[in-house]
């Protein structure tokens, strides 16, 4: 019999574990990649965060902050060609066959890092809104980076179609060039909390006035809106659903000006700042809906999870979270960036519980057809795999 190939070294990159969107999807891959054909390394930028502890344990960490700092003379760009030295360095070192890079800055060092090594880039957000916000200086010159680094790789994944459209056009990649994959939803990891939701959660009037928001605080998630849209709502809230409340879960550099925001609305009462959660999955069971007001998104975990626990969602209409329904409603929708809308979609919950059984029931099929771990890894594993990346379509 012939003797069986080693397994791939695949170098899965992601700037640290402090719980977002992208460290989930990355520490699930990290879980569910076929040993059999895949070792798993992980680089970080910082090894830091609540999910550190959760890396398994046969997951070697290579984390740049483990590099001394030479010191001398500070010049732009010397942060990343040192980031790019290093992570050169653990490729060769520890051969890896190929790798994962996700977020656009995973993707501008390894674009100059991998040399001949296979590369697999991801877009989580459309980068014509997320690259100006997060990125200061020199937009234009890292948007031409970005571009030559996208170009380079050897396939280009975005979590939704609406990532992909920016993407090609911003970075003018060709037309239908990125294989759309979206993101999996781990229900192994929340099976306790759905039948927490189903025993101790039912679908009471008071249950139903919990509101939960989850997110970093910073102006793309939207928390300012949803607070201009909960002092809207409190004014036609119906009585017999109870007093309405908001859980906002997260933290981030608005959290003081929300607030302020909050107590000059006169609802200091009504919204309870829980910070940042290890596991916010508890909160969204217990709550009578997430609402997700974000300004833009690729495709948002939190809505997954919500759905998958059988939670109703409010939602704006924010990029790729469009795209988590088809012919059947699956959420109570806003317009983006509008309290008015959002207050609307919040009211049109509290007023009609029929309609939300509808869309978690309609939601839930979605997740569990589309979203499932099994068959995202498999599509992954089957780009990341030479003999097989070649020929995956579109999803």
């Amino acid at each position: 019999m012939p003797a069986q190939s080693s397994p791939r070294r695949v170098l899965l990159m992601v700037s640290s574990m402090r719980g977002g969107g992208s460290e989930r999807q990355v520490l699930l891959l990290a879980r569910h990649l076929d040993r059999n054909r895949f070792q798993p390394h992980l680089y970080l930028t910082e090894a830091a965060g609540d999910f550190l502890d959760q890396v398994p344990a046969d997951v070697p960490i290579h984390s740049f902050d483990s590099c001394a700092d030479p010191g001398g003379i500070y010049l732009p760009g010397r942060q990343l060609r040192r980031q790019t030295e290093f992570l050169r360095q653990v490729i060769q070192q520890q051969r890896i066959d190929v790798i994962y890079d996700r977020t656009f800055h995973m993707t501008m060092i390894a674009g100059k890092a991998a040399g001949g090594v296979r590369r697999v880039a991801t877009i989580v957000s459309p980068p014509h809104l997320a690259v100006p916000l997060v990125e200061s200086r020199f937009v234009a010159l890292k948007r031409r980076r970005l571009a030559a680094a996208y170009r380079s790789a050897d396939v280009v994944i975005a979590v939704s179609r609406q990532a992909a459209r920016s993407a090609e056009s911003y970075y003018r990649l060709p037309p239908q060039s990125i294989v759309v994959i979206h993101n999996p939803v781990d229900f192994d990891g929340l099976s306790g909390h759905h039948a927490t939701r189903r025993t101790d959660h039912a679908d009471h009037a008071d249950h139903r006035s919990q509101l939960v928001c989850v997110g970093r605080m910073t102006p793309e998630k939207g928390q300012a809106d949803l607070i201009d849209a909960l002092a809207i709502a409190v004014n036609d809230w119906p009585a017999s659903v109870g007093q309405v409340r908001l859980r906002l879960i997260g933290d981030g550099p608005l959290r003081g000006d929300l607030a302020s925001q909050v107590s000059a609305l006169g609802l200091s009462d009504r919204v309870t700042f829980l910070g940042a959660q290890k596991d916010a999955a508890a909160e969204i069971a217990a709550a009578g809906a997430l609402v997700l007001p974000s300004r833009f998104e690729g495709l948002p975990n939190v809505m997954l999870e919500a759905m998958a626990l059988g939670t109703p969602v409010i939602a704006t209409r924010a990029g790729g979270a469009v795209e988590l329904q088809r012919d059947q409603p699956t959420a109570f929708w806003a317009d983006v960036a509008s309290p008015p809308s959002l207050a609307a979609a919040i009211l049109e919950f509290a007023n009609h519980p029929d309609r939300s059984i509808a869309h978690t029931e309609a939601a839930q099929r979605l997740i569990q057809s589309e979203h499932n771990v099994p068959h995202v890894v498999q599509q992954i594993e089957d780009l990341l795999d030479p003999k097989k990346g070649k020929g995956v379509l579109n999803a």
